[in-house]
């Protein structure tokens, strides 16, 4: 699309039909997917205008599959996409700009999915026109239930953001925040979605000693999760009220929590997601 801006803008008003917009992915992991799989489903984009690439066909073979178009070519993506999205590994992304920078253009979006790659980095080793935006998103973005942040860099103005977070609100909550904010969501929703399968193991393994058998007892723990995070969206209440609304007196609830404060479970929390947020700084300046 030669004329982008013009496009995007009327792709945005409703005025552009969805197969007018050309979207590219530069690297085709796991992430990439499962935010391709949003945007399929929720018929943001054609399969027939999407076009991912990757080094060998390990990956791009589950593209392929999805109706997707695939290549072994960075520069092809660039050359034929509007929207960029980068999704290497964070080694190999500074060889990728260089490589791509000659076929960025005023009218690209480039949208980095990069851990640990600055805005500011990504601006220096592209033109300095390029309208830069990163995200990070998270693991549950796979079945479109992720949770993801991002920033813009100079060039990118209201048209681009809004844009971005109309397509990937498909892929669960979409938030723009300050790029300072980004390492904290990695601590808290990036890493965060492990500390919450450690929790469902052991909600599991506690039903499994006092005698449920382990499948269905993992199968309760995940619901169970589900629903309580599905409350606290819905309902917009404070965790400590929903928390309150559970605790009867001198209940089974109340008893359960002394045994969950007694072992710090909030304060191993906190550390935590301060622990994996200084860990993301770090990388960011290794």
């Amino acid at each position: 699309i030669s004329a982008g801006g013009v496009a995007l803008g009327a792709w945005l008003r409703g005025e552009m039909e969805a197969s007018e917009l050309w979207v590219g992915f530069v690297g085709a992991g796991r992430m990439a997917g499962g935010l391709v799989r949003g945007l399929l489903q929720a018929g943001k984009v054609p399969a027939s205008n999407i076009l991912a690439s990757a080094p060998s066909d390990k990956n791009l073979e589950a593209w392929r599959e999805l109706g997707c178009r695939t290549t072994h070519c960075n520069l092809e993506v660039v050359h034929r996409s509007t929207l960029v999205f980068l999704a290497t590994k964070p080694h190999i992304l500074p060889g990728v700009l260089e490589e791509i920078r000659p076929a960025v253009g005023s009218h690209h979006i480039v949208v980095s999915l990069v851990a640990g790659i600055t805005i500011q980095t990504l601006q220096r080793l592209l033109p300095p026109w390029t309208k830069v935006l990163r995200i990070m998103p998270n693991l549950p973005c796979v079945v479109q239930a992720g949770a993801m942040v991002f920033s813009r860099g100079n060039n990118a103005g209201d048209e681009e953001a809004t844009l971005l977070k109309s397509l990937l609100s498909s892929c669960g909550l979409c938030e723009e925040v300050p790029e300072s904010y980004i390492d904290i969501h990695t601590g808290l929703s990036g890493s965060g979605v492990a500390y919450v399968y450690l929790f469902a193991e052991a909600l599991a393994e506690g039903a499994v000693k006092m005698g449920m058998p382990g499948a269905l007892a993992s199968r309760i723990a995940a619901q169970t999760l589900l629903g309580a995070a599905k409350m606290l969206l819905e309902t917009g209440e404070h965790p400590a009220k929903l928390r309150g609304d559970v605790c009867t007196p001198g209940g089974t609830t109340i008893y359960a929590l002394h045994q969950l404060e007694k072992g710090a479970l909030r304060a191993t929390v906190m550390d935590a997601v301060e622990a994996a947020t200084n860990r993301a700084c770090d990388m960011a300046k290794d």
